[in-house]
């Protein structure tokens, strides 16, 4: 009978202990993963409360509602001019669909350039009359799946035989920058890179960003 009575103590015991480390163990894991999520709270908490300097990606395609802002940062660019590239960008967002471009007679002009990209123009565009709303050339590039994506804006302005070495009045400020006789058309032409992000500037001709597909 003493040996039915102290085996029944032992199995008791023994219950008594494992359940005691379950509850160990449990309390433990419990404790593990309260202590991640507070970790990974405190982290989100951290970087919300931050003010960390936006920095727009090099590879980053703007878009209609980009804040230009935002991007374009130089001191050199006024509100002024900030206003009038997003003009330019209301003025030209249909055009992010080629067939509108095509629609109002913009043509293949059979231009592709490496950092630049492929060139579409309205001839009766170029006009001594600088019109920001109404570029002469638009500039796209290939996506990889075959599509055109609109990437820039160019203006085409005939060089004034009366003072040749006189740019354009373009856009406001001293920012914008002329190209003279490009490509032996006469003409000054000038780019505002309003759709892709050119870390060079929103005025220069080329864009290192732009790989031609």
């Amino acid at each position: 009978m003493k040996n039915l009575t102290d085996a029944y103590r032992f199995e008791q015991t023994k219950t008594h202990s494992s359940a005691h480390m379950i509850q160990r163990s449990v309390i433990k894991r419990l404790g593990l993963l309260i202590l991640g999520f507070t970790a990974i709270v405190y982290t989100g908490c951290t970087k919300q409360g931050g003010k960390d300097e936006k920095v727009a990606p090099s590879n980053e395609v703007i878009t209609e509602s980009t804040d230009l802002k935002s991007i374009y940062t130089s001191n050199e660019l006024s509100p002024q001019t900030l206003s009038e590239l997003q003009q330019v960008k209301a003025a030209t967002a249909k055009y992010s669909n080629l067939e509108n471009a095509f629609k109002d007679n913009y043509v293949d002009i059979g231009l592709k350039m490496e950092n630049m990209g492929y060139h579409f123009l309205k001839a009766e565009l170029v006009s001594p009359t600088f019109n920001l709303g109404k570029p002469a050339l638009l500039v796209y590039n290939k996506r990889k799946n075959g599509s055109f994506e609109l990437v820039a804006v160019e203006y085409a302005v005939p060089i004034d035989p009366q003072s040749p070495n006189t740019p354009p009045a373009g856009f406001t400020g001293s920012e914008d920058e002329w190209d003279f006789n490009t490509l032996d058309t006469g003409w000054w032409t000038l780019h505002a890179w309003v759709w892709k992000f050119n870390p060079d500037g929103v005025f220069k001709p080329m864009n290192p960003l732009l790989i031609v597909n």
